[in-house]
């Protein structure tokens, strides 16, 4: 008989996200950022700017590298663990063996081969984005497949989504704070360049995620909180079972979609703030800590409304309010606001759609996932989740991949308009 979550034990699982939103975002954040700087950022050149084909940068295939190996890994960790009988569980010893890897990765992508413009660069930053995601992919595939094993009825998915949505929207806060804390290190800390205070910067999150990281281990004992039971079937037919819910299907592909806008929003935050507002990239991290704490105002009427309402009608809603919102992005600067305004009123605007998109994509999939294993006898949780995980992994890639490009044709004040489009 499994025992369900208290409240400590739940909150000590959603550690686990905020660790891992914490390292996934600053790679988000930061990356373009600190490889291909602008101008007035103090910031190092680290890579060439060369085209390929004249469209695509290296740097945007490298970034792109690392997420399309996951079509590999996502699947096959997935499987690993669906039909894995340690003793400890299903899930927990993945996770534990990923840990550590993840944090020094983090950090290791952004101390560059050479501090100049070189081409070794790119091969040291595509090597280390493999390995960073490899290890991202053995820790968040088997966590994320916890969900619907703890989580008991259709309310029960809602509200520990909400939970886990807390803790990933909540890295994002810690994780664009790292323009803020290399200030800090450059004020304080004996620190020669910008370049390094971001290292430090980024080191200091990174041991923060790897702590919160190692929470669900002792939060979660799969043996007394969850039920599960190794599937029986070779990896081909888990995928392709996953692959025949058509429902699923549907689901992850506009949510893919999705995940490329809002990759080339966070790719450009900084770029927004320096360059269209003319303000200091440090206040990247009070506005994101804005929106999130705004969208924290909606979370109590997700449930209701979702149960009135239908959850697909308002993931539908929230997808056509954030087109017209994005589409702003255009004017920043350009309007008779002032900047801080323009940029901060964007946030509070943004909150509302985050807070419903945030929590309801996990419940759907749990309960997709938990339906299928009704339906077919194979508890599949974390090929569902592992197939969700790589389709928002492509769109976050197409996301970073069009950005990329976008800096090539211009990324400076004065010069601005490629980032605008």
């Amino acid at each position: 008989m499994r025992e369900k979550l208290g409240n400590v034990r739940t909150f000590g699982y959603a550690l686990g996200m905020l660790g891992y939103s914490i390292l996934v975002n600053i790679i988000s954040v930061m990356l373009i950022y600190v490889y291909v700087p602008p101008e007035n950022s103090g910031l190092i050149p680290l890579t060439p700017q060369i085209t390929v084909l004249g469209v695509f940068t290296l740097l945007s295939l490298v970034v792109a590298s690392g997420r399309l190996f996951d079509a590999i890994t996502d699947p096959l960790v997935a499987f690993l663990s669906d039909r894995s009988r340690n003793k400890f569980g299903r899930r927990i010893p993945f996770m534990a063996i990923a840990l550590l890897p993840s944090a020094v990765l983090c950090v290791a992508i952004f101390i560059p081969f050479q501090y100049s413009v070189s081409s070794a660069n790119l091969w040291w930053l595509a090597i280390l984005q493999i390995l960073f995601y490899l290890s991202l992919t053995v820790y968040i595939v088997p966590y994320n497949a916890l969900l619907p094993e703890l989580a008991w009825t259709a309310a029960d998915k809602v509200y520990l989504s909400a939970w886990l949505s807390v803790g990933f929207v909540a890295g994002i806060i810690f994780s664009s704070q790292t323009p803020l804390l290399a200030d800090y290190f450059e004020q304080f800390a004996f620190v020669q360049t910008r370049n390094e205070a971001i290292q430090w910067s980024i080191g200091s999150l990174s041991l923060f995620a790897l702590l919160c990281m190692i929470s669900p281990l002792f939060a979660i004992r799969e043996s007394r909180h969850c039920l599960s039971k190794p599937i029986s079937i070779p990896l081909g037919d888990s995928l392709k079972q996953t692959l025949r819910n058509r429902n699923f299907l549907l689901f992850v592909l506009s949510e893919a979609f999705y995940f490329v806008a809002i990759t080339i929003v966070v790719s450009g935050l900084l770029y927004f703030l320096r360059v269209l507002l003319g303000l200091e990239e440090s206040l990247g991290g009070y506005v994101m800590g804005t929106m999130v704490l705004v969208s924290l105002v909606y979370y109590p009427f997700v449930q209701k409304l979702s149960n009135r309402f239908g959850k697909k009608n308002i993931i539908l809603f929230c997808f056509a309010y954030l087109g017209l919102l994005l589409a702003g992005v255009y004017f920043m600067g350009r309007l008779p606001i002032p900047p801080k305004v323009q940029i901060f009123g964007f946030a509070i605007l943004a909150s509302l759609p985050l807070a419903f998109l945030g929590i309801l994509p996990y419940a759907i999939v749990a309960e997709l996932a938990e339906k299928d294993g009704i339906e077919t006898g194979q508890q599949k949780e974390a090929m569902f989740f592992a197939v969700r995980n790589l389709a928002n992994k492509f769109g976050q890639t197409i996301g970073n991949k069009i950005f990329a490009i976008l800096t090539l044709l211009g990324n400076d004040p004065g010069n601005d308009l490629i980032i605008r489009l």
